[in-house]
Parts: structure tokens; C-alpha cells; sequence
């Protein structure tokens, strides 16, 4: 038995896919079964590629994924940025994968709990399959000291990671910057999304470079929130140019004292960061 070729054909349409758009010429009967602005074109928003992703730009003209800015707009919205322990507090772990589940069909919804929003955030930059920063040279982070040697080094991610990077730092400034309220400071953003910001296999290594990416975070936040004319007291000085001799001499003492006491205190700190974000 032969089997014919098909007959009578008629070309309806002509169908694409775009990053920003997501599906383009799609017959308006088709149009209610799928979203149309898908934020993946994977099964998945968590856990994949940018490249799979449906981009779109913020404010600052950073393109990110869609699924980024829905979170934010409507953390933002919700008066997250006014929640005492925002991003350090975790939400229900129920409430997540439901919301998890929502997200992936293109869908946000009502009522969610601005802790699991902003724990969602953390989740998608843990989970990516590289991490933001893993483009960089680990021993070249390693060494930076100081504010300028961070901003350099940063300049050395690709356009999509930089982008990426820069979102996220000004998401967490704009948390600092309702830290009389959140309880939230440079310092305690930088901490809890360090863990999420690389991945590297020896635990011990992971560690020494999540206080130093903390220390690249913090820098960072800072350098913001003062082109943004924060306060003062957001802002590091103890750099000042027009320090004295004597006094920059105390001061690199201080922070060489200030880099052993951030590895005793706060790597503590660090670990439980990584644990918990795993138990989430």
C-alpha cells in the first residue's frame, strides 16, 4: 500500500517566535491557547538559558528576561521594598511552587506573599545553568581591593550577564534605599545573594569567593546609591582622595584588619546563607 502525498494544501499562516514579542502571526483562533507574551519558550522559566527567554528592557535599558521584570514590577507594587527583612526572609515553600507552576504558563498571580517574590528573584539568578558572574576569571575577582578594581573587573562580563548584573544591583539599591524601614543595608542584600550570584563545585573555594563576590555586591550597591545622591551613609569613605598620607596609611591597615574579621564573622554567615537557600 502506497501512501499518497498530501493534497489540497493551504498555506494560513506564518508563524515566528520573538525573544521580545513572543509568538508573531498567530491565527486568532489559536490566540487563547497560548499566552501572548510567553515568558520562556522553554517548559521551564526557571533553570534555563537566557537565550530561551522572552527579553524586554527596563528603565535603564537593561535587557533581561520578562520573567524578572513581572516579579519586580509587582514586588514593587505589593510595597515589598517597605518589608522589614526583604530577600532575607524566606516565604512558604507551598506558596512557591505554586506560584512556580503560574509563572511557567506565563501567568502571575493575585496575592502573593512579598517574601515568595522576592525568594522566587533569588531563585531564578541560583538557578541559571551558569552563574551571572562565572564568565569572569575567579583568580581576577580574587584580587580586587577596592571599589575601582570591582567596577573593572565587572566590565569583563558579556552584554547579557552585564545587563543582568546591573538589574540586580539596582534592585538591591533601591531596597537599600528604604533601609529605615526593611532593615535592609548594602551589606545584608550583598550576603544573601552572593550564594546565588556563581556556582562552583568545592564547597571551601565556593566559600572564599562568595565573600569576595559579597564584597564585589556590596562595592557595587554603593557606587549606585551614590550616583543617585544617597546619603552618606550608604556611601564607603574611608577611601576619600583627599585623605591625608597618614590617614590612608591607617586606613589600609583597618582594612587589612577588615578582611580577616569579614572572614571570621561573616563567612559563618555566608554558609548559612548557602544552607538555606538550598533547604528552600
Amino acid at each position: 500500500m502506497e501512501i499518497g502525498g498530501p493534497t489540497n494544501i493551504q498555506h494560513v499562516a506564518h508563524v515566528t517566535f520573538d525573544r521580545f514579542n513572543g509568538f508573531l502571526g498567530l491565527p486568532s483562533e489559536f490566540e487563547p491557547d497560548v499566552p501572548k507574551k510567553a515568558p520562556s519558550a522553554s517548559a521551564t522559566v526557571f533553570g534555563v538559558s537566557t537565550e530561551s527567554m522572552q527579553l524586554s528592557y527596563d528603565s535603564r535599558g537593561n535587557c533581561v528576561p520578562v520573567i524578572l521584570l513581572l516579579l519586580q514590577s509587582r514586588l514593587y507594587d505589593q510595597g515589598g521594598l517597605q518589608v522589614e527583612g526583604i530577600f532575607r526572609i524566606t516565604g512558604e515553600n507551598s506558596e512557591e511552587e505554586y506560584v512556580r507552576e503560574q509563572l511557567n504558563k506565563g501567568l502571575i498571580p493575585d496575592g502573593i506573599d512579598v517574601h515568595c517574590l522576592a525568594g522566587l528573584i533569588k531563585a531564578w539568578f541560583r538557578e541559571l545553568p551558569r552563574g551571572v558572574l562565572d564568565p569572569l576569571p575567579a583568580g581576577q575577582v580574587m584580587q580586587c581591593e577596592s571599589d575601582d578594581e570591582f567596577v573593572k573587573v565587572v566590565r569583563l562580563l558579556p552584554q547579557t550577564e552585564a545587563s543582568l548584573l546591573n538589574w540586580a544591583i539596582n534592585l538591591m539599591a533601591d531596597v537599600v534605599q528604604f533601609e529605615h524601614v526593611n532593615k535592609m543595608n548594602s551589606r545584608n542584600l550583598a550576603l544573601v545573594f552572593a550564594p546565588n550570584m556563581s556556582k562552583m563545585a568545592d564547597p571551601l573555594t565556593a566559600l572564599m569567593y562568595a565573600v569576595q563576590v559579597m564584597k564585589l555586591l556590596k562595592s557595587l550597591t554603593e557606587k549606585i546609591l551614590g550616583e543617585r545622591g544617597a546619603t552618606s551613609s550608604h556611601v564607603d569613605k574611608r577611601c576619600s582622595n583627599e585623605a591625608e598620607e597618614g590617614e590612608k596609611e591607617e586606613e589600609e591597615e583597618e582594612e587589612e584588619k577588615d578582611g580577616v574579621y569579614i572572614i571570621e564573622r561573616e563567612a559563618p554567615e555566608i554558609i548559612r546563607v548557602v544552607v538555606d537557600e538550598h533547604k528552600a
